[in-house]
């Protein structure tokens, strides 16, 4: 079976019979492959050849998987890479670490070549969707935002994180998550939120959040939308998640937010109208002397 697009796979493993055998399993699927026998080795190797997936064990000496992965998350050239941990343990700590740090993938030794291909495949389908994603939404991004308020106030100027807050910004009326901007932009959920926090101090979500509130509070304010209506044209699926979230920024239910500005709306309309009453007295007065 011969892949169309030829992808390469770099297998990065201390055990030579263990390396050998996922490099002749993939060339005979058709997949040009990379072979490194340790960390340093298999760092040098994406870096030169940037293949379309890695997979990596995690023990090796001198530099372990971890570090590998980290290194290569570090590199902009290398930080999309998707990644697979090669492993013999599958301890709940172990794995968290590893998609902590932004593994795509685990396969736990031994493995099937059943697992193996079926893990590739998965990696390699949603590259495919990420592609078709940016095919039919770039000219959304090319095209001046429309919107009630400048995207700027809201979201930070971080060139490495502008295809992020594009999604959201283009998206953020339809119910999406951590996971579909994480599809969009190219990384894992984890490795997302790690650099999303790391570079803002804020979450994934809470950018979503923070922009559909600042949507949230015109439409209050000026307009007669029901409370439900709103919360449906932001992309909440339920009123009470909305309202709940609105609350927890805002300190007051929108019901009341919207009462309270039309209470101030209403006292600099009186302000106003006394000022030019006052100016009207104040001519009527001149005039008369």
């Amino acid at each position: 079976m011969i892949h169309e697009s030829s992808k390469k796979i770099l297998v990065i493993e201390d055990d030579a019979v263990t390396r050998n055998v996922f490099l002749e399993v993939l060339e005979a699927q058709g997949f040009d492959t990379i072979g490194a026998e340790d960390g340093l080795n298999g760092i040098q190797q994406a870096q030169d050849h940037l293949p379309d997936l890695v997979i990596c064990d995690i023990q090796m000496p001198d530099i372990d998987g971890y570090s590998v992965l980290t290194t290569l998350r570090q590199d902009p050239k290398t930080a999309i890479i998707p990644f697979i941990f090669l492993t013999g343990s599958n301890t709940q700590a172990d794995l968290r670490k590893g998609m902590e740090l932004g593994a795509d993938d685990y396969l736990t030794k031994p493995s099937t070549i059943e697992d193996l291909l079926k893990a590739i495949a998965v990696r390699f389908e949603k590259q495919a969707l990420l592609r078709y994603w940016y095919a039919t939404n770039s000219h959304q991004l090319s095209r001046p935002l429309a919107s009630t308020i400048n995207s700027e106030s809201i979201f930070p100027s971080i060139p490495q994180l502008q295809s992020v807050f594009d999604f959201i910004e283009n998206n953020y009326r339809q119910p999406i998550t951590l996971s579909k901007v994480a599809v969009a932009v190219g990384y894992s959920p984890a490795y997302l939120t790690n650099r999303v926090a790391k570079e803002t101090g804020e979450s994934v979500n809470a950018w979503i959040v923070k922009r559909r509130m600042a949507a949230a509070r015109p439409l209050l304010k000026n307009t007669d939308q029901t409370i439900e209506q709103i919360a449906s044209g932001l992309g909440y699926q339920n009123t009470c998640h909305f309202s709940r979230q609105f609350r927890q920024h805002h300190g007051l239910s929108p019901n009341f937010w919207r009462k309270q500005q039309q209470l101030l709306e209403s006292s600099k309309s009186a302000k106003l109208q006394l000022i030019k009453n006052r100016g009207s007295v104040e001519k009527l007065v001149s005039l008369s002397r």
